[in-house]
């Protein structure tokens, strides 16, 4: 079966007057559709970098040197910008972190809705209004038609988000990438939106990329896990099996960082350091200043090890399995 996104050696850098900076170096992603990937890691892993390159909305300084991004069997790096266009929001969408930052402030919801129908099909004011009430409907919304006359400051951040997640699923895109969209709503309102994606997985088969520095957001929605150190794939495969058993240290390290994890009064364990500038890495392992188990043989770059059961590990030492 063709996967619904196919994503191979993809490497994005920026060039910028104090040199090259590697924010995205040779990733490789693979997702069908109905699943849902879950790319994990700490702030400036390169995670939203990939996210952006994937949907091809990378900016000079930056621009992608190498790769390939499939969606459906179709080549998406090396487009020109019309022929992005009309892949872009019909095809295949993103969903941004903050909806106040990608919806108009000065635009009613229903004109937002409209303009990013007529975008890419020719289509009655009748149909506009029938798909965009049925969008909001389905992601939730309590009176669809009053959320369609207001404008987005007169909505809560919950319903904001509903609205840009509505607004991604107007034309039935076959990948919607989805970067760290409940970072900023309380838990309650976090926990309704997971549920409702899962449920549209379920139920219209779009492939979800899920980008989050949150485990326990992983942990309950996605079906694969690829976790993500220094701008490459470090750990990737199935999410109960990583999470159950990590064989990188690093997803170790995440996973003890969890505040849950430690007992009360206990000391919260965490990874020591911080990741290292993507413009000077060291050479080898980038994650070996920080690792525990790192000896010199990380001096090398280590490649991906296929642990077998759909898991691989780029590690010298990985861990070993229980």
């Amino acid at each position: 079966m063709t996967a619904a996104l196919d994503v191979r050696g993809l490497k994005t850098h920026f060039f910028t007057r104090g040199g090259v900076v590697k924010a995205v170096d040779g990733v490789d992603l693979s997702i069908q559709r109905g699943r849902v990937l879950g790319l994990v890691g700490e702030s400036g892993s390169g995670k939203s970098v990939t996210g952006l390159s994937i949907l091809g909305l990378i900016d000079l300084p930056g621009r992608i040197v190498e790769g390939s991004v499939r969606l459906d069997g179709q080549e998406l790096v090396g487009l020109d910008r019309d022929a992005a266009r009309r892949v872009r929001g019909r095809k295949i969408a993103m969903i941004f972190q903050d909806p106040m930052m990608t919806l108009n402030p000065v635009l009613r919801v229903g004109t937002q809705m409209s303009m990013a129908l007529r975008a890419h099909e020719a289509i009655s004011s009748d149909t506009v209004r029938q798909r965009s009430l049925a969008a909001l409907g389905t992601v939730g919304l309590p009176a669809p038609e009053q959320c369609l006359a207001a404008y987005p400051h007169q909505l809560s951040g919950g319903m904001r988000q509903r609205v840009a997640i509505a607004i991604a699923l107007l034309h039935s895109p076959s990948v919607i990438v989805a970067d760290e969209p409940t970072t900023a709503l309380d838990v309650s309102i976090q926990s309704q939106i997971l549920q409702e994606m899962q449920r549209l997985c379920d139920q219209t088969g779009v492939a979800l990329v899920w980008i989050t520095h949150d485990l326990a957001v992983v942990s309950s929605l996605a079906h694969d896990i690829a976790v993500m150190y220094a701008g490459r794939i470090v750990e990737s495969g199935p999410a109960e099996d990583v999470l159950a058993e990590p064989r990188h240290p690093y997803t170790r390290g995440l996973l003890d960082s969890v505040p849950g994890e430690a007992k009360p009064g206990e000391k919260l364990a965490q990874i020591p350091g911080s990741i290292p500038a993507l413009i000077d890495l060291p050479p080898g392992c980038a994650f070996r200043a920080r690792c525990g188990r790192a000896d010199r043989a990380c001096e090398t770059m280590p490649e991906i090890v296929d642990l077998g059961g759909n898991r691989s590990a780029r590690c010298v030492h990985p861990l070993e399995a229980a």
